[in-house]
């Protein structure tokens, strides 16, 4: 493979570990391969900026010097909010000039601004989503993953989906062998597929306000086999189904019948991560009753079936 410069667009404001986690994979990645990565830092005016957690940090060189890269990087943090000016114009200008264009975080922001986003589907941090949304109603804002692929153009989450991004890049340049190196010498799993959601179950519904449906919520976790039908979810809460039903939405904002698969999926999805059980059992374990019904709820929801994610995602031992 012929190297590719990936280049890191700094400003005041950027938030520090949106380009050194990143960084650390690409570089990582120059290190079991050398000559794979050419990775350059750059300011608008090529002076130091400072990050959001008050770090200075020294560019390469200036934005208006840089040769076209083939992975144009920009991150997100406090800047994106009144960027720099010519920033954006720059941005206009030579991101469709990469062959691959990537944010993370809050970056996705800069990158709308410069119409670079528009007719495509992109995602940034759960707290930014409705203003991206709202701001550039061209571009198709999914919340829920930790990072989207729309042709050349790759956008992350908030903050550490930036690693996982890029070791999704670094993955599909160089093989899962370099890839899982590098997560294993970063201390991260090599394992979160760009479909995870931002949050689990439990964090992407809101708590709900009355103590009846908050301990539904927590004995739904504690009992994804249990027979969770809106009827006996209801009766724990002592509500009729059709009141149960409508309270729980209404306070945590999605239906008893979604949270249910969310919680089951994520229990399945832990099973077949961290322990050795067999398919059948995990099944059962997780709600599911059959192998085949869990099977198409991972299908249907992360693009795998169980055997398929295992294989993908659960770490391997070192050594």
């Amino acid at each position: 493979m012929a190297q590719r410069t990936v280049l890191f667009v700094l400003f005041d404001g950027v938030q520090s570990l949106d380009v050194t986690g990143p960084l650390e994979v690409f570089a990582g990645a120059e290190k079991h391969r050398a000559g794979t990565y050419r990775i350059r830092t750059a300011s608008l005016d090529g002076a130091p900026v400072r990050t959001s957690s008050h770090l200075t940090v020294v560019p390469d060189e200036s934005l208006t010097d840089v040769s076209e890269p083939h992975t144009l990087l920009v991150p997100g943090g406090e800047g994106t909010r009144g960027p720099q000016p010519g920033l954006t114009d720059w941005l206009r200008e030579h991101g469709p000039r990469a062959e691959r264009l990537v944010s993370v975080c809050t970056g996705a922001i800069l990158l709308a601004a410069a119409g670079l986003l528009d007719g495509r589907r992109a995602t940034t941090h759960w707290a930014y989503c409705d203003k991206l949304a709202r701001d550039h109603p061209a571009v198709e804002v999914d919340p829920d993953p930790i990072f989207v692929r729309d042709g050349r153009v790759a956008t992350s989450a908030g903050v550490t989906s930036g690693i996982d991004l890029a070791l999704a890049l670094v993955e599909e340049d160089l093989g899962r062998d370099v890839a899982l190196g590098i997560a294993r010498h970063l201390v991260v799993f090599l394992r979160r597929p760009g479909n995870q959601a931002q949050f689990s179950a439990q964090l992407a519904a809101q708590t709900a306000q009355r103590e009846p449906l908050r301990e539904v919520q927590r004995w739904i976790t504690e009992h994804p086999d249990a027979d969770l039908t809106v009827e006996t979810l209801a009766a724990r809460a002592s509500l009729s189904a059709r009141h149960f039903a409508r309270a729980f939405q209404s306070e945590t904002g999605m239906t008893p019948g979604r949270y249910v698969d969310r919680v089951r999926l994520e229990h399945a999805r832990r099973l077949l991560e961290d322990t050795s059980d067999g398919i059948e059992e995990i099944s059962r374990a997780s709600g599911y009753g059959t192998p085949e019904a869990m099977r198409r709820a991972f299908v249907k929801t992360l693009g795998a079936a169980p055997t398929e994610y295992r294989r993908r995602f659960r770490p391997v031992p070192a050594g």
